[in-house]
């Protein structure tokens, strides 16, 4: 499989630091084409000054990054740009037009799409994300889950390689962040789109093939959401919570019941203890 996305040893300095210290330190990884790869750090670790790096909004001290075969540059900078569709914490960061469709179609005006093609796209995205209803509505009058999923139908209409959940669902209530990632899932199945997903939410990483751990601007950990979760109370010490399979497999052990010693899906938590439960 293809590697979409390349960095190697990047280095990252806000320019207005008081001290010398790097906010990322020689960070360098792959994610592959079609690959949901998630990046889980405590707050202020790094991960969003990370996720701006990769698309040009911040510029590097040092390193290199490579996006689906460009070296980023002055030079590629919005070329790659238009491969990289990004949502952020706060969608009314990213509202633009006064209606739903207006703000769906904006990435799509500024690419010059004919105006035939562009409602056509606006329409079919709005459709995959469930908000055709919705389509002149105000963006600012919606809920936090709506509008976040016509944040997505503005990178679907887009049609990026390439999408990037900067803790996009973390001011959200579980249903709403149970529905977001549901479409994300279906676009990703649907367009074999590379998703590289900033977060804090343990549960959330779970759905991605790869887990990148990010502490104090390094990259100190790498491998699948088993892998990782595995570590357990290793994790609280890097400033992440363990996912609800791990704290509810420690309660266990502490009452004195022998639990499985490898990483269980919520899924395989509730089949293990039915098992538990039917053999007594």
């Amino acid at each position: 499989m293809s590697q979409i996305i390349n960095v190697e040893h990047l280095n990252y300095r806000y320019p207005q630091q008081d001290t010398d210290a790097l906010t990322l330190t020689d960070v360098s990884f792959s994610v592959a084409a079609g690959e949901w790869v998630a990046i889980v750090g405590h707050n202020g670790s790094g991960k969003s000054t990370l996720a701006k790096n990769l698309n040009g909004l911040l510029a590097p001290v040092s390193g290199q990054i490579t996006i689906d075969g460009q070296v980023l540059s002055e030079d590629t900078v919005w070329d790659i740009r238009r491969k990289i569709g990004m949502v952020f914490q706060n969608p009314d960061n990213q509202f633009v037009g006064a209606t739903v469709a207006d703000d769906v179609a904006f990435s799509l005006e500024n690419q010059g799409i004919p105006r035939e093609t562009m409602l056509k796209r606006v329409d079919e995205a709005l459709a995959q994300v469930d908000m055709s209803a919705f389509k002149t509505r105000e963006p600012a009058r919606l809920s936090g889950g709506q509008k976040q999923r016509v944040a997505l139908a503005g990178m679907i209409a887009a049609r990026p390689k390439i999408l990037i959940l900067d803790e996009a669902t973390s001011m959200l209530d579980p249903e709403g962040r149970a529905e977001v990632l549901a479409t994300i899932r279906q676009m990703k199945a649907d367009s074999d789109l590379t998703v590289l997903s900033i977060t804090h939410d343990i549960d959330e990483a779970a759905s991605a093939n790869r887990v990148l751990v990010v502490n104090d601007g390094q990259l100190v950990e790498e491998g699948t959401p088993a892998e990782i979760f595995e570590h357990g109370p290793a994790l609280i010490k890097m400033g992440l919570d363990m996912p609800y399979p791990e704290r509810l497999k420690a309660a266990l052990k502490r009452q004195g019941v022998t639990v499985p010693t490898t990483y269980l899906t919520e899924k395989g938590m509730a089949d293990w203890l039915w098992q538990l439960i039917s053999n007594k």
